[in-house]
């Protein structure tokens, strides 16, 4: 199969990227709040005209922020199994891809930003919801719903399913370190949680 190339960014692309990079430290070190476009253009080096040329408001950049940040995120996490593996080998590999992201001390620095706003700004929490866990969520149905087609698996709802190989694999410690009652999970830690989340995933679903 052939490299697969990507397409140069052009001038205004990559000035949009810019503003973002710099958008999320300043979101990151100063909350959404207290964060100003002042203080965004100073650091990418320019003048508010310009930035409002880019983004209409701060809110249309915390979106614009929180979308690229879920499609990112998925990007690292949701690079599925090839076709050779076997269910439970995709499964588990996908499973520990999952939770070193959604477990990371960055990770959950972005989350708990994010759901502080969405209290005050619904439609921020919904275009994260919609841009990460929603599509995550059905990227992984579609991986489950074509598993099933090749009958490994036997399941009549793969989104539901999805929702709930995430849920088994991040349970035990997700409110742990929402709480900071637990650093970040070692390798064993993380191998150790995923491998009883598949075997109760294939407990329920696997073909009999």
């Amino acid at each position: 199969m052939g490299q697969a190339t990507t397409k140069p960014l052009s001038a205004r692309d990559a000035r949009r990227e810019a503003i973002l990079d710099v958008a999320r430290d300043v979101f990151l070190e100063e909350g959404y709040a207290a964060a100003s476009m002042s203080t965004i253009a100073a650091r990418v080096g320019g003048s508010k005209a310009t930035l409002y040329n880019y983004f209409r408001s701060k809110e249309e950049l915390f979106e614009a922020y929180v979308r690229r940040h879920c499609a990112w995120q998925q990007g690292e996490i949701f690079a599925l199994a090839a076709d050779e593996e076997d269910i439970g080998t995709a499964l588990t590999r996908l499973g520990k891809s999952y939770l070193r992201m959604v477990m990371s001390d960055y990770n959950l620095r972005h989350f708990r930003m994010i759901t502080a706003e969405a209290e005050r700004s619904p439609e921020i929490g919904q275009a994260f919801y919609q841009s990460g866990p929603e599509s995550g969520a059905a990227l992984l149905a579609g991986f489950l719903e074509d598993a099933r087609k090749a009958g490994h698996l036997k399941l009549d709802d793969p989104l539901r399913a999805a929702h709930q190989f995430t849920a088994l694999c991040q349970n035990r410690l997700l409110k742990a370190r929402l709480c900071a009652a637990a650093g970040e999970p070692t390798e064993d830690e993380i191998t150790a949680e995923v491998a009883s989340a598949v075997r109760l995933f294939m407990a329920a679903y696997a073909p009999r």
